[in-house]
């Protein structure tokens, strides 16, 4: 299910041109840990951080926690994580967007090609 959160981010995420994202790509099977958004060609993964100010999840200490550890077993994986907050997404979001959508860009053009 889409938060209203996610939802916006997809709506700015297509007025910016992004390349298509996969929307909760699991990353580590058996583990169940998702990627809000992900380019798995690029291996390029957004987190879209809500709750940041009223004590979300992503902000309570065992939630950050939990953050941490995922979020570092895809790094050691070759994941490029973005995360990003509803603050980020409401005051600039062609400047915390744009960047992502560029590095995706460049990591496909650099990809090797089939003859």
């Amino acid at each position: 299910m889409t938060s209203d959160l996610e939802a916006a981010f997809d709506t700015l995420w297509r007025q910016i041109g992004g390349p298509d994202l996969v929307q909760e790509h699991r990353f580590a099977p058996p583990r169940r840990w998702r990627f809000d958004r992900a380019h798995p060609f690029a291996r390029v993964a957004i987190e879209i951080d809500g709750g940041t100010h009223n004590g979300g999840r992503h902000v309570s200490g065992a939630g950050y926690t939990r953050d941490c550890v995922k979020l570092n077993e895809a790094a050691s994986r070759g994941w490029l994580i973005f995360r990003l907050t509803s603050d980020m997404l409401r005051d600039d979001p062609y400047n915390h967007l744009r960047p992502i959508a560029d590095k995706i860009t460049d990591l496909m053009d650099d990809a090797p090609h089939d003859p």
